[in-house]
């Protein structure tokens, strides 16, 4: 009972003037090896003893060693034992290399890291438009012009970027340290071999040493040093940094939360994406330290978060699943009975939670490829095209991949700007993966997880040959911004809450205030009443008017009548055709325009001219 250092946490760090070290292991033949870098065999032997002991967990101070001059390794029995705990690994700057797990070093660093200033931006899920971000493959390209390419300072060097373009928050895939292709005796490697199988993991959704960020995606040895600087540098301009976690099932709870916690102490993260089956979801989402950090899983159970408690003043937590990306793919390619799937998911704000919608990710079609492609193309991924999922609610615009018909170009264009007017202006928090913004293909690789190559680089040459779908996506980026009645805080009730004559939220058809949602029916128009959202110069919001036709046919929608001394006027479409379209009829109600087949339109609320004269 005369210890006085606390085994926990594991791992080893510096204590005082001497090292500690802490190992967890059933066997009382346990130890640590110390190496000099980049030599092979280990220039101390330290035995734990049984006095080092508390339960299974060994702890020992050990004199002479200097943070950041050595490497270690645990033992036990006739094995070397990796330390999970490990805060970075060496040997692992070179990306792809094979290595043994058994074989992973770890280093204690040395030096404590200035933040100088830095605060979480604590962005509400209504400002805020995701990035998702592959720390390679988003700079990895010649295209991308930066001089750290791949690396978490290639990232900082595209920042301007990403704030001129309107994100907020980067979601990334996983940044801590995982073995991308890990080395394997003889027999199982000659069993990849027959396979053919390449052994790559891209994305790393693979246990992996969670307290340490991934060496090969820093442009230095510091790899802790360089992802704090990339944070700090998204936080100094008022973005946010999101990481996805993945556990298997396996990980036991209280670790999980312990990982979570050093992210959000160590690194000053902003929120976690968590993945992996059988995970303490509602433990961790009542956890006290991560009240304030955004966490997102595909559905919580929010009666045993928060009883019969109002919603937090700050929403912390999101739903992050599927279900839009399926509704609205069906009903932008014209399925028949999507309308009222499609104005519930544009208009859905959960009462407790965010919820982040996408119609493409890192799985699955990339936007450009959900217009191109019927079906999946994964051959080069070594499995016969049998892997990745095989409903993708695609459509090609009549022809497989590339085309040189303009016929089809065209219409492929317009479904990509109605696609992005769909995500863009839903009412919840928008996601999009990176490059699509500027029509990224991966060929129609929709599982690319073993693709380290163009397949998944961003091509950053792709915006200049997509220069008209980028700047749409921008004017769309812009629009959401400038106008809060375009990016609610909470779900509209349509109803006339204000008594003011005009619901929050109403929907119309063929004549105004009604809309038909029978079997084929692919056309609707939305209208948002400014009068329920104030702008930043303490002014009422303007009116807008989203007319949306996913049939192959033309039709007309009715436009109802504006408060007296405003007039409708056409902000933009993805069919030229709808801007040559009359009023086929005017009366005191409302207005009918015709809309383009496989088109939108949207209308904004001005001061008619003639009524100030």
């Amino acid at each position: 009972m005369g210890k006085v250092v606390s085994p926990y946490p594991l791992g080893a760090e510096k204590i005082g003037d001497k090292m500690k070290f802490s190992f967890a292991s059933a066997s009382p033949n346990c130890g640590i090896y110390i190496y000099n870098k980049k030599e092979e065999q280990p220039i101390m032997t330290i035995p734990f003893s049984e006095e080092d002991r508390i339960g299974h967990v060994y702890t020992k101070l050990v004199d002479g060693l200097k943070a950041g001059k050595f490497e270690y390794l645990f033992y036990q029995d006739d094995k070397t034992c990796p330390d999970y705990h490990g805060k970075y690994f060496s040997g692992r700057e070179n990306y792809g290399t094979p290595r043994m797990e058994s074989q992973m070093r770890a280093v204690v660093p040395a030096g404590d890291y200035d933040w100088k200033d830095d605060k979480c931006p604590y962005l509400s899920y209504a400002d805020s438009v995701w990035y998702g971000v592959h720390v390679r493959g988003f700079t990895m390209h010649s295209s991308s012009k930066v001089t750290k390419k791949g690396t978490f300072r290639g990232v900082i060097e595209k920042i301007p970027y990403l704030k001129d373009l309107g994100v907020t928050t980067l979601e990334f895939q996983p940044i801590y340290e995982f073995l991308e292709r890990e080395k394997q005796d003889e027999s199982v490697l000659k069993l990849v071999m027959d396979q053919k199988k390449d052994v790559l993991n891209y994305w790393g959704y693979k246990k992996g040493f969670y307290y340490a960020p991934k060496s090969a995606y820093s442009s230095k040895e510091d790899s802790a040093t360089e992802c704090k600087d990339m944070i700090h540098a998204l936080h100094e301009n008022q973005m946010e940094a999101v990481l996805q976690f993945y556990f298997p099932e396996q990980m036991p709870g209280d670790e999980v939360i312990q990982i979570l916690r050093f992210w959000v102490l160590e690194y000053h993260v902003d929120g976690f994406h968590l993945m992996g089956n059988q995970l303490p979801i509602t433990a961790i989402a009542k956890d006290p330290l991560l009240a304030d950090t955004k966490l997102l899983f595909y559905d919580f159970a929010l009666d045993e978060i928060y009883g019969r408690e109002k919603a937090p003043a700050f929403k912390n937590l999101a739903i992050y699943n599927d279900e839009y990306l399926y509704d609205m793919r069906q009903f932008l390619k014209g399925d028949d009975h999507k309308v009222s799937s499609a104005i519930y998911q544009m208009r859905n704000i959960p009462s407790h939670t965010g919820r982040i919608h996408f119609l493409s990710n890192y799985y699955g079609f990339s936007l450009m490829d959900m217009v191109s492609f019927d079906w999946k193309h994964n051959e080069e991924n070594g499995e016969n095209n049998q892997d990745g999922t095989d409903y993708n609610c695609s459509w090609n615009c009549g022809e497989e991949g590339k085309t040189r018909k303009k016929k089809i170009a065209v219409l492929r264009t317009k479904q990509l700007k109605n696609a992005m007017v769909m995500l863009l202006l839903s009412a919840s928090t928008p996601f999009l993966f990176m490059g699509d913004e500027f029509g990224r293909s991966q060929k129609g690789n929709n599982n690319p997880y073993c693709q380290d190559n163009e397949t998944t680089w961003v091509n950053w040459k792709d915006m200049e040959r997509n220069q008209e779908i980028y700047e749409f996506f921008r004017t769309l980026m812009k629009l959401r911004k400038e106008h809060p009645v375009l990016h609610r805080t909470g779900e509209a009730k349509v109803m006339d809450g204000l008594a003011c004559g005009y619901p929050d939220l109403s929907y119309h058809g063929q004549n105004a205030w009604r809309y038909e949602t029978d079997g084929s029916t692919r056309s609707i128009g939305i209208m948002f009443c400014g009068k329920y959202a104030m702008k930043e110069n303490d002014t009422e919001d303007n009116f807008f008017y989203i007319g949306m036709n996913m049939h192959w046919e033309k039709h007309s929608l009715a436009m109802p009548r504006l408060p007296k001394g405003y007039t409708w006027e056409m902000l933009l479409t993805t069919a030229e055709e709808n801007r040559l379209q009359q009023d086929e009829k005017t009366d005191a109600m409302e207005l009918v325009k015709e809309i383009a087949p496989r088109s939108i339109f949207i209308y904004i609320s001005r001061e008619d001219a003639k009524e100030k004269k």
